[in-house]
């Protein structure tokens, strides 16, 4: 991927570009941090649940935050008891996938706005995190709180170094690497796979946590999308079913030569993958950056 250089003229100090564009990566004296975000009790898992499992797996730190509390994602259930359900769902998940933390904000489901109290929060725990990648949905998607999710992290991307913003939390000193989740929408303009990690070794476990969120993905899609009847009855069965209908993305042409880039001829044989786009906004990585967070390339 070629960008084009940032001059110094457009920095306003030396310090700001420090702050922006980071230092070179130093050698790694602790586990990364990586903190995900998604609208609803389910998205992070959707987006980033393979690439979790392999960094939980080899000892670095993962949270999973839903900005929304799902109380509205059913056809028959809601409101408290429908958020009390999908915070169970969300929590037995994060125990399958091996994480360490999946926190779900008491926000209404289909009322996200980026106002200042939501950015607010987000900012709180990026610090709280002290995050080295941050991971989010891009700003533009079918679903309101979906691409409210984008902008609220997107508007953190600097926000987390400035200590005069949410004074209440200690800043971070060094901006993280921001990265968007995956996507197949074309305007106004398509998702560029950056990164591209082969989860082939975990997709079993990510359907596994998949699976712990019932009232989604054996209820409420199925109901939305008129399939509802095809689901099934027998867990294993559902387990096989859930495989097929969500287990993986879409390895199209352009997250194909993502995985060649990152994983040479190993690449061909990839099933699964989830690919990640670099948002501008944060920190700008090198390959040396991306390799060092992701580890998992040979």
């Amino acid at each position: 991927m070629t960008r084009s250089p940032i001059r110094p003229a457009v920095l306003a100090s030396a310090a700001f570009g420090v702050l922006l564009l980071g230092t070179p990566a130093p050698a790694q004296e602790r586990p990364l941090r990586i903190i995900v975000f998604g609208a609803h009790p389910d998205d992070c898992d959707l987006d980033a649940g393979g690439t979790a499992a392999l960094w939980a797996a080899k000892g670095h730190a993962v949270k999973f935050v839903a900005l929304t509390n799902g109380d509205a994602g059913h056809q028959s259930e809601g409101g408290g008891a429908l958020a009390r359900r999908r915070r169970a769902e969300a929590q037995e998940a994060g125990r399958r996938f091996g994480i360490a933390e999946y926190e779900v904000l008491d926000n209404h489901d289909g009322e996200l706005e980026p106002t200042l109290a939501v950015r607010q929060q987000v900012i709180r725990r990026i610090r709280q995190w002290q995050a080295d990648v941050v991971i989010a949905p891009r700003p533009n998607d079918y679903h309101p709180d979906h691409r409210y999710t984008g902008v609220v992290v997107q508007d953190t991307a600097y926000m987390v170094v400035v200590p005069n913003v949410t004074p209440d939390t200690p800043p971070l000193r060094k901006n993280p690497v921001f990265l968007y989740s995956y996507d197949h929408f074309q305007r106004p303009n398509p998702f560029r796979p950056d990164v591209a990690v082969a989860i082939d070794s975990v997709i079993e476990k990510k359907v596994h946590a998949l699976d712990a969120h019932a009232s989604q993905f054996y209820e409420w899609l199925p109901w939305v999308e008129g399939a509802l009847e095809s689901v099934p009855k027998e867990p294993a069965a559902r387990l096989a079913w859930l495989r097929q209908q969500r287990g993986g993305q879409r390895i199209g042409d352009d997250v194909r030569a993502a995985l060649r880039k990152w994983y040479g001829a190993k690449a061909e044989a990839v099933k699964d993958a989830e690919a990640f786009e670099v948002c501008e906004y944060g920190r700008r990585p090198s390959e040396a950056d991306l390799r060092r967070l992701f580890p998992f390339f040979d």
